[in-house]
């Protein structure tokens, strides 16, 4: 019997990726102007822009924010990555760990004040976390939001644009500059690109495409923080991630009505 046919190969030849040298020559002027870091989340689009700065400085400080509320296999698949490609990896923890913050707001529960704070969950979780990742490693960015994401996402690069910034280049008002050499791919050529050089991919992919998630919802990060909730997040989590499932619904009562 022959091999089955083997549809990411497929996808990596009808899906080409840019001019990767154009790419690599972009990187090494932003790291040359900027300095700074990647911020690596575990996903598809970061794995991308971490091999990519790599090849220009393999000792490029390489970021995760980690939230308290990380998925298992990401945190395994990072640690294993940190030592396979010798990564030069930061961890910075948020202030208040996810699940601690969620909790204090009383939103999650049924018998609790709704709580404000000035600090919000993006401060928590990004804001603050990557101000501490700039102090360390100045004051550049490689990420990998991608504008094909989201309109939001696509209008930050427009309006960076009109700005007369350097496409894909977001300067931000505290004086720190992001750049995306992945900014205006499509997920197909992130897929085409990662199986073209044989890249290790977070199995948390694998587990979703498994419980039948939609494309749209394989999403790498925290395992609840309060988004995409309504449109099937929590049942992908509860399917497969029973047990964290259950921990987080005993501090979270209110998620269980999104699963």
């Amino acid at each position: 019997m022959s091999d089955p046919l083997d549809l990411d190969m497929l996808r990596a030849l009808q899906h080409p990726v840019h001019d990767e040298p154009a790419l690599l020559d972009r990187i090494e002027h932003h790291l040359e102007r900027h300095d700074g870091y990647v911020p690596f989340s575990g996903g598809k689009d970061s794995l991308v822009v971490v091999h990519l700065a790599r090849q220009v400085d393999p000792n490029v400080p390489i970021a995760f924010f980690n939230s308290g509320a990380e998925f298992p296999q990401t945190l395994d698949y990072l640690d294993a990555l940190t030592d396979d490609w010798d990564l030069n990896m930061h961890v910075y923890p948020a202030r208040i760990p996810l699940l601690n913050y969620l909790d204090a707001t009383g939103a999650w529960a049924y018998d609790r004040e709704l709580v404000t704070t000035d600090f919000t969950l993006r401060d928590n979780l990004i804001e603050e976390p990557a101000a501490r990742a700039h102090h360390d490693h100045g004051a550049g960015e490689l990420w990998g939001v991608r504008a094909a994401e989201s309109h939001s996402r696509t209008m930050l690069y427009r309006n960076s644009r009109a700005k007369g910034n350097a496409r894909g280049q977001v300067l931000r008002q505290d004086g720190t500059v992001a750049f995306c050499p992945i900014w205006d791919w499509s997920t197909e050529q992130v897929w085409a690109y990662i199986r073209a050089h044989h890249l290790p991919v977070n199995p948390v992919y694998d587990i979703l495409r498994r419980l039948g998630a939609p494309e749209h919802h394989q999403r790498v990060g925290p395992m609840i923080d309060g988004d995409h909730l309504t449109s099937g997040r929590a049942t992908w989590l509860k399917l497969g991630w029973p047990a964290e499932f259950e921990h987080l619904a005993t501090v979270l009562p209110r998620l269980r009505e999104f699963a």
